[in-house]
């Protein structure tokens, strides 16, 4: 995961991350917002990832069940757009100090790489006996890094104006592919049933059911064909991050990014009379919203703490937003150590950890829900508190 894992001789130890994060906390001139709405998606992903019971959760902290979305469903899209504003920033760079396309996009692929490695390690830890042909090939680190390479190439490699319409046929191309491409023993665009769509049927086709998402075997949400969409939400962060760099007045680039926002979330709604907005399937109306949404968002923080300047209130997403894979995959070994070692206790005469601790010092206090989501805030808040250690000592864990 790093190059440098601790300080060396009383030295920070900092590892560039090229466009996932950034590689050290925000300077004059930085786009702190960005940091900051990195951070506030990173926070949020905490969130609705650890409830202290998954059978007391309230609904806007879950995702939705297959189309339409909540809240929780604007945190991946979020965290993709954010990767495509990040690029044009870090890429951008390297161009500009005569840095080769070919080292850029050779650099791309070896994050890539190692993201798409540590998404395998995290699935399959703590059981890395585990039977690999029952292991879990797609992801959420999985599809980051794919949609990462696959938007480096495009960035790199296709003209600045030849970008929209590739993002325009990657959208188009998956509709028409989901809609009139026929299904053996289903047909053509059955969209309803979640196991016969036809991304459904290459994830099983390529992969195989064992290696699909545990809880279906039949489809996976991090599959391969809607992983295509999934780099058009890289590229609107791309369209958004060259109008934030772009020679124009602070308010003509918050403006802009708010109106462009609304004018996708639009097309977005639109289209879902066609193609419903479905995040299992990142389906293109799911990716026009969500983008939007995306650029509505960071306009919103660019206004607040880039141009007004009230960065207050900023701290603790900062910290996040500096160590956000970090935080996510750190994060995510914990929470199945929780689940993992056993205490005296409940009904078998042990219990998780977790249970124990949700059980105990939540459950007795407040209701259900209440004891879940104060579960998940205090979860957060703990990691708050380890990603600013390491903020304060300058450490930033990157790919």
């Amino acid at each position: 995961m790093t190059d440098t894992l601790a300080p060396v001789s009383g030295a920070p130890a900092e590892v560039s991350v090229g466009t996932l994060a950034p590689e050290r906390p925000a300077a004059p001139g930085r786009l702190l917002s960005l940091d900051v709405f990195r951070g506030v998606t990173i926070a949020a992903m905490l969130l609705v990832n650890n409830p202290g019971s998954w059978d007391h959760v309230y609904t806007p902290l879950d995702h939705a069940e297959w189309n339409g979305w909540t809240p929780t469903d604007t945190i991946f899209p979020f965290f993709l757009f954010i990767v495509g504003v990040a690029m044009t920033f870090s890429f951008a760079g390297q161009l500009a100090r005569g840095r080769e396309r070919g080292r850029i996009l050779a650099g791309a692929m070896r994050r890539a790489g190692i993201l798409f490695l540590l998404g395998l390690l995290l699935a399959a830890f703590p059981y890395y006996t585990l039977d690999p042909a029952h292991l879990r090939i797609p992801g959420v680190l999985q599809r980051i890094a794919a949609c990462f390479l696959g938007a480096s190439a495009i960035y790199l490699l296709v003209p600045r104006r030849g970008q929209p319409w590739v993002a325009a046929a990657l959208l188009l191309g998956y509709w028409a592919a989901m809609a009139l491409v026929p299904v053996p023993g289903c047909g053509a665009g059955n969209l309803a049933d979640k196991g016969c769509t036809l991304a459904a049927y290459v994830d099983r086709a390529v992969l195989g059911s064992n290696h699909l998402w545990a809880s279906a075997r039949t489809w996976d949400p991090e599959g391969i064909l809607s992983t295509f969409p999934a780099i058009a939400t890289v590229l609107l962060g791309i369209f958004a991050g060259n109008w934030l760099r772009g020679e124009r007045t602070p308010a003509e680039r918050a403006t802009g990014l708010f109106f462009a926002g609304n004018a996708l979330m639009a097309s977005g709604l639109a289209w879902n009379a066609a193609f419903p907005i479905n995040k299992n399937l990142w389906t293109s109306s799911y990716v026009l919203f969500m983008g939007g949404m995306g650029m509505v968002g960071l306009a919103m923080c660019y206004w607040l703490v880039d141009v007004k300047g009230q960065r207050g209130w900023t701290r603790p997403f900062v910290v996040f937003g500096t160590n956000a894979i970090a935080a996510f995959f750190l994060s995510g070994i914990f929470a199945r150590l929780l689940n993992l070692v056993k205490v005296p206790g409940g009904p078998a005469g042990t219990q998780p950890v977790k249970a124990w601790i949700y059980g105990n010092l939540f459950a007795p206090w407040l209701s259900p829900l209440n004891a879940s989501l104060a579960f998940a805030i205090a979860f957060v808040l703990l990691w708050w508190a380890f990603m600013e250690v390491f903020y304060r000592r300058k450490i930033f864990i990157k790919v």
